[in-house]
Parts: C-alpha cells; structure tokens; sequence
C-alpha cells in the first residue's frame, strides 16, 4: 500500500522544521523525511542527502530539464529548492507516509498533484514580529537575509486558507501536540 504525503509549510522560522524533527521520533506514525534539493551551500550541520540533496546550478538546471521533479521553484533569485519525484516514489512504495518540510507553493503544488493522497498543513507564526525575533536569534542570516525573509513571509501568509489545516506555533509542545492529533 502506498503511503500517503503530509506536507508542512510556513514561513521561514515558524518553527516547521523543529514540529516535522519531533514527529519523526514517533514510530507509529510511519513517516519518512523527503529531503529536498537545493542549490544552495550546506549551512553548519547540514549534510547532503540528510538535511538537503545539495546540488550546483548546472545540476538543479538540468534535473529540471529532465523532468526529476515532483515540483520545484525559484523561492529567492537564483536559489531553487524542488523534491525529486524518485524520492517521493521509494518512500511511498516502501509503505512510508512521506513528510515533507517546503516552501508555501511547493506545497500548494503537490497537494494539487497528489490530491487526497496529500495533507498540507500551514504552521503559523503567532506574529510576523514574532518570526523576525526567531530569525534574528537563530543567527544564521545577515540583516538583509532577515529582511527579505520577512518580506516573503508576509507574501506566504496569504496563502495559508489554501491549507487542509493550521497549526499556531505560539508554544512549541502545543504546536507538535496539535499536529501529532492532525
């Protein structure tokens, strides 16, 4: 039986990543992380094939050529993330419910694929101040890095209607409480 797909969605620094690590320690729930692709250097800690497939130019380019992708967008000028439809593929057929840590549209793309096969859930910050409190603490943006994150940030939150569910991340055990629930 083919697994089905929960993908989180929020702005940057809503605190998706930190809720998808934490339902990944539950077994019951049969989950398994797609890693997205990126062209984009590994930040500390990172690791290719674990946190992120890190790919140059060149070689996002011409997997997008070759029609590698569930989905993929240009989420920042010349920076491309996309899930590769080879990942999504073995995880499913293994049984697996695919997790999924993107962007607002990537999002909106698969569940649009995928159907009723695909749950999207939006985390949202309790405020933009909010979030650009969490960004600036987490230091691992500039100042302009920050600011146009904010901006698109505000952009995404319009979009979070679009979503089978909403979660708030005001406190983080409510939020990881909420979504273990959905």
């Amino acid at each position: 039986m083919l697994g089905k797909l929960i993908i989180f969605a929020a702005p940057s620094g809503s605190g998706k990543t930190t809720i998808v690590k934490e339902l990944l320690k539950i077994l019951e729930l049969k989950l398994a992380f797609s890693v997205s692709a990126a062209n984009r250097k590994s930040r500390v800690g990172e690791e290719h094939g674990k946190d992120y497939y890190f790919l140059e130019n060149e070689d996002f380019k011409n997997k997008i050529h070759n029609n590698e992708f569930v989905e993929w967008e240009e989420v920042y000028a010349g920076r491309f993330y996309g899930t590769l439809k080879e990942e999504v593929k073995e995880k499913r057929e293994a049984g697996k419910n695919v997790i999924f840590d993107i962007d607002v549209v990537g999002a909106l793309n698969i569940k649009e694929l995928y159907g009723d096969d695909a749950l999207t859930i939006f985390i949202m910050p309790p405020s933009v101040q909010e979030l650009e409190n969490r960004l600036q603490n987490r230091s691992t943006d500039s100042f302009e890095e920050i600011k146009k994150r904010i901006a698109k940030a505000e952009h995404e939150l319009s979009f979070a209607d679009k979503f089978d569910k909403i979660v708030v991340n005001d406190k983080l055990p409510e939020a990881v409480f909420e979504t273990r629930k959905i």
